[in-house]
């Protein structure tokens, strides 16, 4: 089932790298058939190439939107060549054998992506290129499809290897990426047209691709999907790890909850240290005076400009990798004495509404979750209302709450996370972690408010709340036994509200 390639039919977009294909075929008398752009290529290559409309005997029409739609070039790579019939057909109406075709699709997915008019979203929906495609998949039998120019390399080297001969497994694999591709595409389309992108079914092989240094841990191979440059110019530091993203995702969600000055440290995708205040300076070193023992190789975001002031404290501290969304030269020559230390401006670009996880033998895909509960939303369960100093501290808790792993707990007060406890098994455990480390690290719980991601079906909770000085509390309500913690609070004189919203994290 080996196959010598005798000619080629060449249409790409994305022309880096193509060239010593090109060179390749000449020197093995491979006749190419090519158009437009790709044809000048080729031509500048001072290497001889047939137009498409020679061979069909018709122009490019309607703008380009038909060059290859055409029998004599989908009868070239459709036929097949052990099939007496089709053979007799090929040379009644002259259609030449095309065992080679190298095309590629227009950039859809990053038309998209750069906010572009819908009418220019529109004309680059690739209509030949995908026929080509699938075309030449179908018919791998005899035909060598290349559907992307990450695959040139390969092909170079399979070509090069082979004299311009492919084996029927090359073609073949080379057909399975083919049809990934075209669906893939089709895809795109239709998440553009159901006016999101990265709906359920978004394919990633049509996104940037990154392979990163590995994954979680050193054994494990990792790939990221996406424009990170179009998010974050890194002007500083090291290429980031699969680790680093996974605490970057973190800080930029709890970021995006605040719009006054903050800072947030991160560490294993927990915060550990959340404060928002007056400056920057503030911000952060009250953020990071909540655990500056976690902190340590952390990863740190704020929403304002690092000053000189700032950078100064920072610099102080270990940490991995330093999110804002703009720096001051100063503070930039104090933070760069790092040569590790990676710096990134933060951009404003839309992010996906969708969360995908693979598991067991499939994949999950949800909604994020992007709701958040304010005073509005708050329901008094007890006889004592909270204060207005109270309303913002639980509002305030309750933003970080959200963001942590379940089971989990926040002590908050004055725009400041004290403490808290994430991912126990028993939310009184989770409790009893905010509470020792708020201690450990000297604050004073008398007045703090507390918020709670899961409901308390007993009073345990609030009652060790109380003990430690907590004054007021939220958390999702529900639990059919709710009047045990609204009783304590009532005979304690704690308020609590309940959001009717629970906001489970694994």
């Amino acid at each position: 089932m080996t196959k010598k390639i005798q000619s080629a039919l060449i249409s790409v977009y994305y022309k880096d790298g193509l060239d010593k294909i090109v060179q390749l075929l000449h020197e093995q008398n491979v006749q190419i058939f090519s158009t437009g752009g790709t044809q000048k290529f080729v031509e500048d290559l001072g290497i001889p190439v047939t137009a498409v409309e020679d061979l069909t005997s018709y122009p490019s029409i309607f703008g380009g939107r038909v060059k290859t739609l055409h029998p004599k070039i989908f009868g070239g790579i459709l036929y097949r060549r052990d099939n007496e019939s089709d053979v007799q057909t090929a040379a009644q109406f002259e259609i030449p054998s095309i065992d080679l075709v190298i095309v590629d699709l227009y950039p859809f997915v990053e038309t998209v992506a750069s906010g572009a008019r819908d009418e220019d979203i529109i004309e680059k929906i690739d209509i030949g290129g995908i026929s080509l495609i699938r075309g030449a998949a179908k018919n791998f039998n005899d035909v060598l499809i290349v559907s992307s120019r990450e695959q040139y390399d390969d092909v170079y080297k399979i070509l090069k290897e082979k004299d311009c001969s492919t084996d029927i497994s090359d073609r073949r694999r080379y057909a399975k990426e083919g049809f990934q591709m075209s669906s893939s595409y089709d895809t795109a389309i239709h998440n553009y047209f159901a006016d999101d992108i990265y709906q359920s079914t978004q394919s990633f092989d049509l996104l940037p691709k990154k392979v990163l240094r590995y994954g979680e841990n050193p054994h494990q191979a990792a790939t990221f999907y996406g424009d990170l440059d179009a998010m974050f110019e890194q002007i500083h530091g090291k290429e980031l790890s699969y680790n680093n993203l996974m605490d970057v995702e973190s800080c930029v969600r709890l970021m995006d909850e605040f719009t006054e000055t903050s800072f947030v440290i991160v560490k294993h995708n927990n915060a550990c240290g959340v404060a928002t205040a007056p400056t920057a300076h503030e911000a952060y070193v009250n953020a990071l005076a909540c655990d500056p023992v976690s902190a340590f190789g952390g990863v740190i975001i704020t929403n304002a400009n690092v000053d000189l002031a700032t950078a100064e404290e920072l610099h102080k501290l270990f940490f991995e990798i330093l999110i804002a969304p703009s720096f001051d030269e100063d503070a930039l020559e104090i933070l760069k004495k790092k040569k590790d230390r990676r710096l990134l401006i933060r951009k404003s670009v839309d992010i996906s509404k969708k969360q995908f996880k693979t598991l067991l033998n499939g994949v999950l895909e949800q909604d994020k979750d992007n709701s958040i509960e304010t005073a509005e939303n708050f329901t008094v369960a007890t006889e004592k209302a909270p204060s207005e100093s109270d309303i913002k501290a639980l509002e305030f808790a309750l933003k970080i709450c959200k963001h942590l792993k379940s089971n989990n707990v926040v002590l908050a007060k004055d725009g400041q996370m004290l403490a808290c406890g994430v991912g126990q098994t028993s939310r009184v455990d989770a409790l009893k972690q905010a509470i020792d480390k708020a201690k450990t690290f000297g604050f004073d719980l008398n007045g703090a408010a507390m918020a709670s991601e899961a409901f308390f079906p007993f009073a345990d909770c609030v009652e060790i709340a109380h003990q430690a000085g907590i004054t007021t509390v939220v958390q999702p309500g529900g639990s059919i036994r709710d009047k045990e913690s609204i009783d304590y609070c009532n005979a304690n004189g704690l308020s609590m509200v309940m959001t009717g919203v629970r906001h489970f994290l694994h």
